[in-house]
């Protein structure tokens, strides 16, 4: 029997990856239980040939990717309401078993405060997962399944009540880091993430500098999460961290000048609204393995 609760499915794409898409899609279609419907948002490109029953949405510009996946949302009713659960998931992804869909129904059905469930990226090929597709700062072990305080922004669930509750993605990040800002939102209003190893979505190994914007959006949009959700006087105690690791890492010298531009841009440029997490919040944050300065 199903477990309760309706699935959808948000997958945004730029059209340049036709075969994936479609593989991505046949997998979601061979999903256990009721159907899941899903919406393919063409961001700022044409969507190509889908399946019969998937519906498109075809954006004139690209919004990004906190922008398109808003788009997706409220393609479900307003903040995602006609279904219990959506899942985000990279358009050159694939969901590994057919009983995904099944598990995220249960674990939701099962936990009434669990918001969101971050799944495990493994490479296609080699199954290895990535140390940095594990959202915790133990990822040591890919294999455990544990509480977390964010989430991979295109292998992941939501419960829709969370979006009602909190609102959605920012649309002003495009790039880098949204998923922390909502992760954030969620558990300062009550709700829990998990990382869970086993709902699974091969994607192949890659690296996030492959985009040409990489290190200007990950420090603008850092600056932006830090002043956006962190009590003032852990703002300069985060950023600080994390200018420290940036140095220790020893980037090249044009992505250290990128990363420094974005992160005088973060300081320069409104944010979007400031709602400070409370300290309770930081304390859950702390109990939960990873305090906000990391």
């Amino acid at each position: 029997m199903s477990a309760p609760g309706k699935v959808g499915a948000v997958v945004i794409t730029m059209g340049n990856r036709p075969d994936e898409l479609r593989a991505l899609l046949d997998s979601i279609a061979k999903q256990d239980g009721d159907r899941v419907e899903v919406v393919v948002v063409g961001n700022g490109s044409p969507v190509p040939d889908v399946p019969e029953g998937v519906r498109t949405i075809e954006l004139p510009e690209n919004l990004g990717i906190p922008g398109g996946r808003n788009v997706g949302i409220e393609a479900f009713g307003p903040s995602g309401r006609d279904v219990d659960v959506l899942l985000f998931l990279d358009d050159d992804g694939l969901l590994a078993h057919h009983d995904t869909a099944e598990l995220c129904r249960r674990a939701f059905a099962d936990d009434p405060r669990l918001g969101i469930v971050s799944f495990r990226i493994a490479d296609p090929e080699t199954g290895v997962t990535q140390r940095r597709h594990v959202p915790r700062l133990r990822a040591a072990d890919p294999m455990r399944s544990s509480r977390v305080t964010t989430f991979l922004g295109g292998a992941n669930a939501v419960r829709t009540k969370v979006f009602a509750e909190v609102g959605g993605l920012p649309d002003e990040f495009f790039y880098a880091h949204e998923e922390t800002d909502l992760a954030w939102r969620a558990l300062d209003a009550g709700w829990m993430i998990d990382y869970r190893s086993d709902m699974v979505l091969y994607h192949p190994t890659t690296a996030p500098s492959r985009h040409a914007v990489y290190h200007r959006m990950v420090a603008r949009n850092r600056v932006w999460l830090a002043r956006r959700n962190l009590p003032a006087p852990l703002v300069p105690v985060y950023l600080g961290v994390w200018l420290l690791l940036t140095l220790v890492r020893r980037p090249s010298g044009s992505a250290l000048k990128a990363w420094f531009g974005g992160f005088r841009e973060g300081w320069s440029t409104p944010c979007g609204p400031r709602r400070p997490m409370k300290w309770r919040t930081v304390w859950r944050l702390t109990r939960l393995g990873r305090p906000p300065v990391i």
